[in-house]
């Protein structure tokens, strides 16, 4: 591997030196710069793109070329005669200065080469065939060519390092502007132009007076022939392992009209290609409509989905099971409707063995080995349905709904070195149906009316049952919890469980009126409302032997094991903003002034709080140049917490971790300040952004823990003490000709205040991580992506100190031989140390190899083999703010599958 690695990088090296530098100015016939003029060159012995540029404020532009070749030189700009020349080079760089003149209308307008990247505004247009090198089968391989454009851990899509939103196609949005389903399914051979929408606004009349500078969107452009005609392609495969048969079937179609459009995407496997995660689906259906958050409060409704023991990366066996379908239909100019619905199902075997240390060894917690294995099972159907209607420009009314469903359950069986073996059992079918609705009217041109609305319906039931041994003799670690907990102790196991129902309610509207002063400044005035109501009941019971439900009453907690608990959340809040630009800056002070009131009935008792809260904000945008700037935010929130933490009864999270509410929970304060810098230069071809964020909170929602064992029981309040967040991202990416470097650099700094045992401790973590890379796009040679991520963490835990360093070295290769057989690797070796004196380390292999006769046949054949080296496990080392862990987790053996693709 390592000599393989050294030949590329010489065969690169010597490439490069290869080269010579063709550098100049683009003016008109009176010395007057042009920027963002075009300059590229074309080798007149394989007529291919060689190099390109765009000129910088100054008019200038440099090209690297190969020395001892022929190249036709094309200059252009808007407006003015493209200028033509033929250059030959030796081996010392040229420099040459271009003169434009305007253009003729009436001579005949002559076609040119197509460059590979320009600049129209806040929009930059890639042409995907001057980046692409043959081996490319899907959006996402498309993207990772493209300078400034990133495949982030996630799937998701950055650019400039800021976060895509939104994904359409021709215009019209593709599953609700996913970007994920996008990158993995649509083909790389439909892709034509990729538009990058900066400061990007789904309503033409907000875009004057709202600040959208972190909304990016991608609008990806078909090449000719793919509208009105069905593309896509559609895999079959089968393969064998060592105790199962594997198969795959992923079917991926698409039709565009100019007035409609059609996708489905399905995908059957047994290999672990996950196409959607859990994740993925419960974050899906957001875009840029909903009404967004700018009030300043934050409400907690909670989560009650089950914590699989698995992210559906890493398993023994993963079984998938997708369908979904998208449509959009413009009948007329003014109208636009679309929807998608998606179905979801996974089947998952896991296992994981850890080794636990928990806080402060002096508190006597007990070191805790533990071996885990589960049998996950999820279903997830969504549905959506949007209407767009805009009847002219001063008028448009968005309506969308969105249902979720889903049955998902857990079998695990735990063996613990403290506590023995323990079998669980969770299951949760919760559903939610979102609305929005938005209103935008344009009154006169100096009046904007803006009304967002939003109702979430939210209905979620776990159910969690536990069996556990009992040794009615002996002194097992669980039995002080079980008279705690009032069990009956004298059978042979603890057989307990809990049902939960928890049912969310939510209106957020507000009405939004803008007043454009000027062409520099508007004023925006905010009248708007938040109401909530949250309805939770709960109840711990025990299974005796005959089947029948024992109610026990607990000796802690008031002997309250039961929940019935009502709380109402209410803000109604007036905000003022001023947004004013004068010369490079933009600047929006403003606040809001909020009457709160919080209420919670339970047993009989009532909990009321109301209050007045002025919350201000702060935003500073400075554009140094169209393609660089910094933007500089502040904001204080008000954040409320969900009602299971206000709820006085007893709540099982699993069998050795219980909670029990505070009624009169108050809200807490936070100060947040952030700063994103953004630098995208295509005249050198460097790209920068870096993003500091800073965070204190003040009264925080904490949990006070008491630990029996390793079980531990947590009640809540608001800690006196601030906790702190400090996360600094930054990446730089250099092209030089046709290699690309880039290094990526993550810090982070947390402070947490943890109370354990009835003592105050501080717990403070930092990581850092560098990931240099270097990658090829070369177009007849074989292309290398190497980088190395290197990581530190220390935690800090009070009398514990722990320091983690991963090493994890990785080399992408593809080549493209005889314009018909595409090759691909993947290699990845992670060493992590634990700071004692040991490390652990494993290996990661994938390979591919696929037949095509020409980039035009319509049949592919493919063999990929996954986990190479057949591991049969990962490690991975954390810490949190109550224990550190280090974790083995066993993941599927060596797969070999033969794959036929058909293409539309």
């Amino acid at each position: 591997m390592k000599k393989t690695a050294c030949l590329i990088l010489l065969m690169v090296a010597s490439i490069s030196f290869a080269q010579v530098k063709l550098e100049g100015m683009v003016t008109d016939s009176v010395k007057v710069p042009f920027e963002l003029a075009n300059v590229i060159a074309i080798n007149q012995a394989t007529r291919g793109l060689e190099s390109y540029g765009i000129t910088n404020p100054q008019g200038k532009f440099t090209l690297d070329l190969g020395a001892n070749g022929t190249y036709e030189i094309q200059v252009s700009y808007v407006g003015m005669t493209t200028f033509k020349e033929i250059l030959s080079t030796k081996e010392i760089d040229i420099v040459k200065d271009y003169i434009l003149q305007p253009e003729n209308a009436l001579d005949e307008v002559e076609l040119i080469y197509e460059m590979p990247v320009s600049i129209k505004g806040d929009t930059v247009v890639y042409n995907a065939d001057s980046f692409n090198t043959g081996t490319e089968r899907k959006l996402e391989d498309v993207l990772e060519n493209l300078p400034g454009v990133e495949i982030n851990e996630d799937g998701q899509i950055e650019v400039e390092g800021k976060v895509v939103n939104k994904l359409m196609v021709n215009g019209k949005d593709f599953f609700d502007g996913d970007t994920k389903l996008a990158t993995k399914n649509i083909p790389s051979k439909a892709v034509d132009k990729i538009q990058v929408l900066r400061n990007y606004s789904e309503v033409g009349q907000m875009s004057s007076v709202r600040n959208n500078q972190d909304n990016i969107a991608l609008n990806i452009k078909l090449k000719e022939g793919k509208e009105n005609f069905w593309f896509g392609d559609v895999t079959a495969g089968a393969g064998a392992a060592p105790d199962n048969e594997l198969y795959i079937l992923q079917p991926k179609l698409f039709y565009y009209s100019p007035k409609y459009s059609l996708n489905f995407i399905g995908d059957l496997n047994n290999t672990g290609e996950v196409a959607l995660t859990r994740r993925d689906i419960r974050g899906f259906g957001g875009g840029f409509r909903a009404p967004s958050n700018s009030s300043g409060t934050d409400v907690n409704l909670g989560d009650n989905s089950l914590n699989f023991l698995t992210s559906q990366g890493n398993a023994i066996e993963i079984e998938n099971k997708l369908a979904t379908g998208n449509f959009s239909y413009s009948p007329n100019k003014g109208l636009d409707l679309s929807g998608f619905v998606i179905y979801n199902s996974s089947r998952i075997l896991s296992r994981e063995t850890s080794f636990v240390q928990y806080t402060n060894p002096d508190l006597g917690i007990p070191d805790e080995a533990t071996e885990q294995s589960s049998r996950e099972r999820s279903n997830q159907a969504l549905m959506k349905l949007s209407a767009s209607y805009q009847p002219n420009i001063n008028n448009q009314l968005d309506y969308d709904i969105l249902g979720r469903i889903s049955n998902d359950s857990q079998n695990q069986n735990n063996f613990s070195s403290v506590i023995g073996n323990t079998t669980q059992l969770e299951e949760v079918s919760p559903f939610s149906i979102n609305q929005n609705i938005n209103y935008y009217y344009t009154l006169g041109e100096t009046n904007i009316f803006a009304f967002e609305a939003q109702h979430l319906l939210k209905n979620e039931d776990p159910f969690y049952n536990a069996v556990l041994i009992n040794n009615p003799n002996g002194d097992d670690a669980f039995d002080t919890t079980a008279d705690a907990l009032g069990l009956d102790t004298s059978l042979s196991t603890y057989n307990l469980g809990q049902n939960r129902r928890i049912i969310s309610n939510q209106v957020d509207a507000k009405l939004d009126y803008y007043k454009i002063l000027n062409g520099k400044s508007n004023l925006n005035l905010t009248l708007g409302t938040i109401l909530s109501r949250q309805e939770f009941n709960s109840n711990i019971f025990q299974f005796l032997l005959d089947g029948s439900q024992f109610n026990p009453t607990p000796t802690i907690n008031n002997g309250l094991a039961v929940n019935d608990t009502e709380y109402n959340f209410s803000d109604i809040y007036l905000g003022l903003h001023y947004r004013l630009k004068t010369g490079v800056f933009t600047i929006t002070p403003g606040f809001s002034v909020h009457a709160y009131g919080n209420k919670n009935i339970q047993f009989g008792e009532t909990f009321e709080d109301n209050f007045f809260r002025l919350l201000p904000d702060f935003e500073t945008r400075i554009q140094f140049k169209k393609s660089e700037s910094l933007t500089v935010n502040y904001a204080m929130r008000n954040q409320f917490t969900d009602v299971t933490r206000l709820a006085e009864g007893l709540v099982l999270n699993n069998f050795n971790s219980i909670q029990f509410g505070t009624p009169d929970l108050q809200n807490a304060l936070s100060h947040n300040v952030s700063m994103l810098y953004s630098s995208f230069n295509l005249f050198n071809y460097t790209n920068v952004f870096a993003r500091a964020a800073y965070t204190s909170n003040i009264d925080q929602v904490r949990s006070l823990t008491n630990f029996d064992n390793v079980i531990r029981t947590s009640t809540f309040f608001n800690s006196n003490f601030a906790d702190e967040n400090v996360s600094i991202v930054g990446r730089v990416q250099r092209t030089f000709g046709k290699v690309q470097s880039s290094l990526n650099a993550n810090f982070n700094y947390s402070k947490i205040n943890q109370f354990i045992q009835g003592q105050q401790s501080v717990n403070e973590g930092f990581t850092q991580t560098y990931t240099p890379g270097i990658r090829t796009n070369f177009k007849v040679a074989p292309n290398i992506n190497l980088t190395y991520r290197h990581s530190v963490t220390n935690n800090n835990q009070g009398s514990r100190e722990t320091k983690f360093i991963t090493n994890a070295p990785s080399a992408e290769f593809d080549a493209y031989i005889w314009k018909s057989v595409t090759l691909r690797s993947n290699y990845t070796y992670t060493n992590q140390d634990l700071g004692n004196g040991s490390s652990q380390s494993f290996q990661n292999w994938d390979a591919s190899l696929a037949y095509r006769k020409d980039s035009d046949a319509k049949w592919e054949y493919e063999v990929k083999a996954t986990n190479i080296l057949d591991i049969d496990s990962q490690v991975r080392n954390s810490a949190n703010n109550l224990s550190v862990f280090t974790s083995e987790i066993f993941i599927q053996p060596r797969f070999l599958t033969f794959r036929i693709v058909y293409t539309l």
